[in-house]
């Protein structure tokens, strides 16, 4: 019987034995395929990014937009080629995917009621995207913060503002989206001069200083077109703020204004022009008829 019984277990080995070295052997094969597979997909998402990047003749705003979408289409092959594998894989072990997938609903079901957020994240990640409302590079204003795009993800927007401060920003919680860097931008610049000032003259001396500023060689090409005088804006408690503006390159808004009012400021003192300060007049007192003069503050001998 012990002699049955051993080559019975002979037996078994040697028919278990080519069984196990095709699964494994299988299991080799379906891991080298997700890996080619991956290299496949990111070369092919590589390769047409360069190309449409090649048909955007240098638009950088194009280039940036295809960039990002490369980025998230990459992230996506990924993971389904490696879920895809994974069952597979499961399922040459001998393991019964459907159990698991059933389980994986039922737990989806109960997980998207506490997700509900995470899935809002993705679905308005996969819009913004599609719809191009933000890219890598955009400086952009969302969600009560501002600052320069580092990374645009379908779960969220990581953006840097000008103290180097980063801000993680859940796709789910933007609601509007601010960019101020696409396509080109408006330096809008409020200037305020004195009442006693001629606003015709002072309005001449701006567009001199913007004409000049048009033909630096170091600004020309960041200033798209001559600077757009809108004229007088208001009347303001001290001064008549006059307003104008450029056009500029994205990103160029702040800078042109910087150096704008830098130059204007030097022509303002060269022409005697006042940039006004808050004046207050001081009453003892207000009578019926409205006829209280003014205090009158005495100088250092005595006389007003």
């Amino acid at each position: 019987m012990l002699e049955t019984f051993l080559e019975h277990l002979d037996s078994g080995r040697a028919n278990v034995l080519p069984q196990v070295y095709q699964s494994a052997l299988h299991i080799v094969v379906i891991l080298a395929l997700a890996w080619v597979l991956l290299r496949l997909s990111n070369k092919g998402i590589r390769m047409l990014r360069i190309y449409l990047s090649g048909r955007a003749d240098g638009n950088i705003e194009e280039i940036k937009r295809i960039e990002t979408l490369g980025r998230v289409f990459r992230y996506i092959a990924s993971v389904v080629i490696v879920l895809v594998a994974g069952m597979v894989v499961l399922s040459e072990l001998g393991i019964s995917i459907a159990p698991i997938l059933a389980t994986a609903g039922v737990l989806g079901i109960a997980v998207g009621f506490g997700a509900q957020s995470l899935i809002k994240d993705y679905f308005n990640g996969f819009f913004m995207l599609l719809e191009n409302q933000v890219r890598q590079g955009d400086v952009v204003e969302a969600a009560g913060k501002s600052g320069l795009v580092e990374e645009v993800t379908l779960r969220y927007i990581k953006m840097r503002n000008y103290e180097g401060q980063v801000h993680y920003i859940p796709n789910g919680n933007v609601t509007t989206v601010t960019n101020m860097s696409r396509d080109y931008s408006y330096s809008v610049i409020d200037i305020g001069v004195a009442y006693r000032e001629n606003t015709d003259e002072v309005m001449q001396l701006m567009r001199q200083v913007g004409a000049e500023m048009r033909a630096d060689a170091t600004l020309r090409d960041k200033i798209l077109e001559d600077l757009e005088m809108a004229g007088m804006d208001q009347w303001a408690d001290s001064a008549v703020i006059l307003r104008c503006r450029f056009k500029v390159k994205p990103l160029e808004q702040w800078g042109v204004r910087r150096e704008y009012l830098h130059r204007l400021k030097r022509v303002f003192d060269q022409h005697g022009v006042e940039i006004p300060f808050p004046h207050l007049t001081l009453y003892p007192g207000q009578a019926r008829d409205g006829s209280a003069p003014a205090l009158r503050i005495l100088a250092e001998n005595g006389v007003a």
